[in-house]
């Protein structure tokens, strides 16, 4: 993905921590660290450091609340035959829907639009590596508080710190080869976690559903991109003793001189422990946030991001 590592970790076999979204059930994990995926779209991450008493659960569906509200996929006539009919058997069935169940998605919609914009604001309890007494984990603590950086990947990869962020359908790599940071590159999956769509309610309480604007649209983009940025930084902060981190978000986009897509860097910014440190983040703008540390984003209010240099030490 454009990162150059001494060595890279990809979070679950096989997939890039793409983890859930394309799986039937699956539970991963050992002694300590646990998570579950659902074609629900319902993930449930359970992480925990033994001998530390740090856990952590969460399990929300962004799936459910956004159901029908992406951009649609190019499909075979066939299978748009049979969305076509799948289609107008769900919106029959709506037509009959107490005013209730109309209010009850309207509100999981909007929890759901809240929730891209504050990914930020939960983050994992910080490890305290000198506090470890699990005999499993003396050995990796003794030599994460050494700055061994493949003691850091190891920790990494048994923690799994980015694993409930897949939730939103973003893939996440990390890496490094210095004490001081590390790096984090993760795809937005933009079309596959941002609605284009919007639902409110009409005065006699039915649900309507309509076109965001490319102002509301692309605000909620880099919101959700900032945010998401923060929460990984928060996240490899909690695990790791290091003194920045710094996060590149990538985006596929059409290359108009080969017909092909192609990954370009969004949003590039560092993110230092200090800062960190004096941030309450549950009243933050994560935009805001990310304008105030060193970055590099180029976004427009009707077009979007564009693609922009990497920050580097």
């Amino acid at each position: 993905m454009g990162l150059r590592f001494r060595k890279s970790i990809t979070l679950c076999k096989g997939v890039k921590l793409n983890l859930g979204a394309k799986s039937a059930s699956i539970s991963v994990g050992g002694k300590g660290f646990h998570q579950s995926f659902s074609t629900t779209g319902r993930t449930t991450s359970s992480v925990g450091i033994p001998g530390t008493g740090v856990s952590y659960q969460k399990s929300f569906s962004l799936k459910k609340a956004f159901s029908g509200l992406f951009k649609e996929k190019e499909k075979d006539n066939k299978d748009n035959k049979k969305e076509e009919k799948v289609s107008s058997v769900a919106e029959n069935k709506a037509a009959h829907e107490p005013a209730e169940a109309d209010r009850a998605r309207y509100e999981e919609y909007l929890a759901a639009v809240e929730e891209l914009r504050s990914v930020h604001v939960n983050a994992d309890e910080p490890v305290d590596w000198n506090s470890v007494t699990d005999k499993e984990l003396k050995a990796l603590a003794e030599r994460v508080l050494k700055g061994d950086t493949d003691a850091y990947l190891e920790a990494v990869e048994a923690a799994e710190p980015l694993a409930d962020l897949t939730e939103y359908g973003s893939s996440f790599e990390i890496g490094t080869d210095d004490p001081s940071y590390v790096e984090v590159e993760f795809d937005i999956n933009a079309d596959e976690t941002v609605p284009v769509k919007e639902l409110s309610l009409t005065k006699t309480g039915k649900l309507s559903e309509k076109e965001m604007t490319k102002t509301a649209y692309y605000s909620l983009v880099q919101d959700y991109v900032c945010s998401t940025s923060i929460r990984a930084a928060r996240d490899i902060f909690a695990l790791l003793p290091v003194e920045k981190v710094m996060i590149h978000a990538v985006d596929s986009v059409l290359d108009t001189a080969t017909g092909k897509d192609k990954e370009v860097t969004v949003l590039s910014v560092m993110f230092e422990r200090s800062t960190f440190d004096e941030v309450d983040f549950s009243r933050i703008d994560p935009s805001d946030m990310v304008e105030s540390c060193t970055h590099f984003m180029n976004f427009k209010k009707t077009s979007g991001f564009e693609p922009v240099d990497r920050v580097r030490i």
